[in-house]
């Protein structure tokens, strides 16, 4: 018997139709429906039109939650590391010499030590040469902007440092009522009114964080100049390098009656203008310069960038201390 002839779209039915390609097909069906669901599940919810999402906020920056830094482990692997580490380094490559320790002896309690800034290296010298008992429950105030970027420096900044993040181009309200808050529990405070690594030696305008503190805290300001840590680690450098460094702590400062944070906050710039003074001649002329107000700046002259360089390099090295003539 003759069979029958098929279409070629005959055929293809009749082929799908078999068993194993059933069990294709369906498994094909079902792995879709599978990926489909998953898909439906990652994916976010939708949301109705003119409905706003809140935003997730972010555990690093000026949000990241730096309590467990103060609890008594942490506080203990700071000890270590602030003895066992940092401190060896700062004295191999600083060298520092420390002036006016006895200025805070009769200080009870925390205290904002308010210094200038040149370098990276300002903090761990700073850590190091800030007398006991102060260095063991210090806290400082850093920048949000470079300290805390990811989950990885976060943690590190809070348990080595102790720092606590802080918005440089704007006043963020959590960092404020953080330190107060900090400042009402015994702990000092270290920050850098300045608020940026000088680029050329010479000091930025101080801002009035410390001061603003200060006068709504009750706790005084003491002023720190500090000498040589731009040549330890300059800005735009990554490797240190070893050079003499000076550290000269003011007495304590405290806000007059009436007087506004800005007001206070030129103040303490006097006296941190008038501790490098002091360090480049001795107390006796320091204390004459600040008589009849011509204590040196820390501003610099107001020119050109390799002028104020040319300025900074060439003040008279090797300057002789000598007996004040009475």
């Amino acid at each position: 018997m003759r069979p029958m002839p098929i279409t070629r779209k005959q055929a293809t039915r009749l082929i799908k139709r078999l068993p194993v390609n059933r069990s294709v097909s369906t498994a094909t069906r079902t792995g879709s429906r599978v990926t489909r669901m998953a898909k439906a599940i990652v994916k976010a919810p939708s949301v109705p039109a003119g409905v706003d999402l809140l935003k997730k906020e972010k555990n690093v920056g000026s949000s990241y939650d730096t309590d467990w830094a103060r609890s008594y482990p942490a506080r203990v692997a700071r000890v270590l590391i602030l003895n066992g580490i940092l401190k060896p380094i700062i004295d191999l490559l600083a060298t520092p010499t420390i002036h006016g320790t006895d200025r805070l002896a009769d200080l009870e309690g925390p205290a904002i030590f308010a210094a200038n800034h040149h370098s990276h290296a300002d903090t761990p010298l700073m850590m190091t040469a800030i007398p006991e008992p102060w260095r063991n429950r210090l806290f400082i105030g850093a920048a949000a902007d470079y300290w805390f970027t990811n989950r990885v420096t976060s943690p590190i900044s809070a348990l080595v440092i102790g720092a606590i993040p802080v918005e440089r181009t704007k006043v963020s309200r959590k960092a404020i009522d953080q330190s107060l808050e900090l400042l009402a529990d015994d702990w000092s405070m270290l920050i850098f009114p300045e608020g940026a690594r000088s680029p050329d030696g010479w000091a930025r305008p101080f801002t009035s964080g410390a001061a603003f503190l200060s006068s709504h805290s009750g706790v005084p300001v003491v002023p720190v100049f500090l000498q040589g840590t731009n040549k330890v680690l300059p800005k735009g450098r990554n490797i240190p390098r070893p050079a003499a460094t000076t550290v000269v702590f003011g007495s304590p400062l405290y806000a007059n009656e009436g007087e506004d944070s800005r007001a206070f906050a030129t103040r303490i710039q006097e006296a941190v203008a008038a501790l490098g003074d002091e360090s480049a001649t001795d107390w006796w002329q320091a204390r004459r310069n600040a008589a009849s107000d011509t204590t040196p700046s820390l501003d610099g002259p107001d020119a050109v960038s390799w002028r104020r360089s040319w300025a900074r390099t060439s003040k008279t090295k090797g300057q002789r201390r000598s007996w004040p003539q009475v």
